[in-house]
């Protein structure tokens, strides 16, 4: 676990801090049971799916539309690895913040963890799998579990095959979402937090890369490196939950 040093510096900036950012990623989730990015279900590893094409191609946009139930057999997969699982302290300690922070999650989990813990400036930059659409007409529909529907599904209304609200490999970022966080960025920090990402997406690393150009504080929270790693003021390698849980208690 970080040292107490660590901690106290870090409760400090909390303490002086008005606007304060969590980026997060899987590691976050992996604390309520949810695998990280490859191992999701434990069944990619670094091999190709059992359809012979890398998961990548499996949930891509292209995939979806010249194989959907094969691209849905995978979104399904993923879904199922994500039910039934709540949130844990970290994510009860990012909401329980806003009490006396303005707080702002950029994350890019799709498992709705965050709003469950009664987050409320979520951008969820990679959607929610909870949320159905068509791409063909407007019918939406939010979900708990995929329990149920048929690989793949179809819209009521028009029959198309439905989707995910969810960014597949090879699709652009919602553009509402990205215009939403330059809002927020553009407004500025007083303390920003990378957790549980590799941070391997530029809009990701950038807030981090923006604080320490503006001399804001930056935290990571991660057990192994990441992208940003050599850049922020304090590294903590240690699980998610487990940090911010003692921030709370020192707090």
């Amino acid at each position: 676990m970080p040292g107490i040093a660590d901690l106290d510096a870090i409760i400090a900036h909390l303490r002086s801090a008005e606007r304060v950012l969590f980026i997060t990623g899987a590691g976050l989730s992996a604390d309520s049971g949810l695998p990280t990015y490859r191992g999701v279900s434990g069944l990619y590893a670094d091999t190709d799916t059992e359809d012979g094409v890398p998961i990548e191609v499996a949930l891509s946009g292209g995939m979806f539309r010249q194989d959907p139930r094969l691209c849905w057999k995978h979104i399904a997969r993923i879904e199922e690895a994500c039910r039934g699982a709540e949130p844990n302290r970290g994510h009860a300690v990012i909401s329980e913040l806003q009490d006396t922070h303005e707080v702002v999650v950029l994350t890019q989990n799709v498992d709705g963890l965050h709003q469950a813990a009664g987050s409320r400036d979520v951008i969820d930059i990679h959607g929610n799998v909870h949320d159905l659409l068509c791409p063909a007409c407007p019918w939406t529909a939010r979900v708990d579990d995929y329990a149920g529907l048929p690989i793949p599904p179809h819209c009521p209304d028009c029959r198309q095959v439905i989707r995910p609200d969810v960014v597949l490999f090879g699709e652009m970022l919602p553009r509402r979402k990205v215009v939403a966080l330059h809002q927020e960025l553009a407004r500025g920090f007083d303390l920003v937090f990378s957790i549980g990402t590799t941070s391997v997406f530029p809009y990701i690393a950038e807030p981090v890369l923006m604080a320490r150009r503006q001399g804001v504080p930056t935290v990571e929270i991660n057990p192994g490196g990441s992208e940003v790693s050599h850049l922020v003021q304090h590294r903590l390698q240690a699980g998610a939950a487990d940090v911010l849980g003692d921030l709370a208690t020192r707090l």
